[in-house]
């Protein structure tokens, strides 16, 4: 007879976060993306991938070709990934803020994440009774920012605790590397 236990920790009904990653192909005009979810513990639930050649690219402006690629991206990524995650993290730096507030609608809560800069830690949850803890971003929220009690922001603060907002993203660079090759960084 099985000895009857739980876990301690509670987090599987946090359910799982998608960090959304574009990275371009060195010397080349093609993008690369991936799509990594994890659950709270930062366990890979999901990897999906793939890649956009951007035609013709002596005629497109370097910014318009790579936001063609990002939709690109973004529509085949989310159409072949099996779960659905609670958020999705996206780095400011690879994605404008247009992409999934213009030309991809979600019905999910979808976050802009920068390296900090600002005076403290979330700027985007200033007014907030629960500040996100943690130092190394800042949390730009596309559309309207979840609610303190939410689900979604239950699931951001178990991901801080543990570290998680910047390294996912890493993950999935080496990811693209491990399945495009070496020349994949960007």
């Amino acid at each position: 007879m099985p000895i009857p236990f739980r876990e301690a920790d509670g987090v599987d009904e946090l359910g799982e976060a998608g960090f959304f990653k574009i990275d371009q192909n060195a010397g080349w005009p093609t993008y690369l993306g991936a799509l990594l979810l994890i659950n709270a513990r930062g366990e890979p639930i999901e990897f999906t991938y793939g890649r956009v050649d951007v035609p013709h690219d002596v005629l497109w402006q370097p910014s318009d070709a790579r936001r063609f690629a990002a939709r690109k991206l973004a529509v085949s990524l989310l159409s072949m990934c099996p779960k659905v995650p609670r958020l999705l993290l996206c780095l400011a730096e690879d994605v404008e803020r247009e992409l999934f507030s213009r030309d991809v609608q979600l019905s999910l809560p979808v976050g802009l994440v920068a390296p900090a800069v600002g005076a403290g830690p979330f700027n985007a949850n200033e007014g907030s009774d629960q500040p996100l803890p943690s130092p190394a971003a800042d949390l730009f929220w596309v559309a309207d920012r979840p609610a303190d009690d939410s689900s979604v922001v239950r699931l951001l603060h178990e991901l801080t605790s543990r570290g998680l907002v910047i390294e996912p993203f890493r993950r999935a660079s080496r990811g693209l590397r491990e399945v495009y090759g070496p020349v994949a960084a960007r």
